[in-house]
């Protein structure tokens, strides 16, 4: 089996500062405080924590610049992700839950599965590409499909687009979205790009016009159809 399915978990706090750098940062640097401002804790905490993930190779880090990923530190990251975003499709598909309700309750079951549930649960969902908010899912080998997509704030007026993402994921946020039909795959023409306050007017497939604020807007991933 391959190696990225089969290595033993590190500990959830582990797993989760590497999945925060992770998604503060990618490949690159992530700061103290952007660390510390996703994880709800203090930048003292995470100095401390960074030291530690240096020493088991997880991470480079120097003071007062931030850490970055080792490639051992970012397949486990991406490990955890890929398990994460299995376990909210599962929850959507056939549990019941709803996509705003997936992304808390898969916060809490990703540290207390195993690799091998994981991947019996990917088969089990015939191994789908996206998660229910639009995120890729990394493969089993700790490949991430690349993403073209840019925020919804950028577009031009007339652009036709579709939505592919939602990258906020405040409960309110989604069910406000959801309740709108603002999920991914549906089809949008812009009307108007606010300069003065970042509001983006568009029209929905069904003729149904939204004014989303600065916000709203930078969350909604979407690719240009035109």
């Amino acid at each position: 089996m391959n190696e990225f399915a089969v290595t033993r978990l590190p500990s959830a706090s582990v797993e989760d500062y590497l999945k925060a750098i992770w998604e503060v940062a990618g490949a690159d640097v992530a700061s103290t405080k952007d660390v510390a401002d996703r994880l709800s804790i203090s930048a003292a905490s995470v100095t401390n924590m960074f030291a530690r993930l240096q020493e088991i190779g997880l991470v480079e880090y120097e003071r007062y610049h931030g850490s970055s990923l080792t490639d051992k530190g970012h397949t486990e990251a991406l490990r955890l992700v890929r398990r994460h975003r299995l376990i909210e499709t599962f929850m959507l598909k056939h549990l019941g839950y709803s996509w705003e309700e997936v992304h808390e309750e898969a916060e809490r079951l990703e540290h207390a599965v195993s690799n091998g549930f994981t991947e019996r649960l990917a088969e089990f969902l015939d191994h789908p590409s996206h998660d229910p908010h639009g995120a890729p899912i990394p493969a089993v080998d700790g490949t991430l499909q690349l993403d073209d997509s840019h925020s919804l704030d950028v577009t031009r007026v007339g652009e036709q687009v579709r939505i592919s993402q939602i990258t906020n994921r405040d409960t309110s946020v989604l069910t406000y979205l959801g309740e709108r039909g603002l999920v991914p795959g549906k089809l949008l023409e812009v009307k108007e790009v606010r300069e003065v306050d970042g509001v983006v007017v568009v029209e929905d497939e069904n003729g149904i016009t939204h004014s989303l604020g600065k916000p709203l807007a930078i969350s909604i991933l979407v690719r240009s159809t035109s």
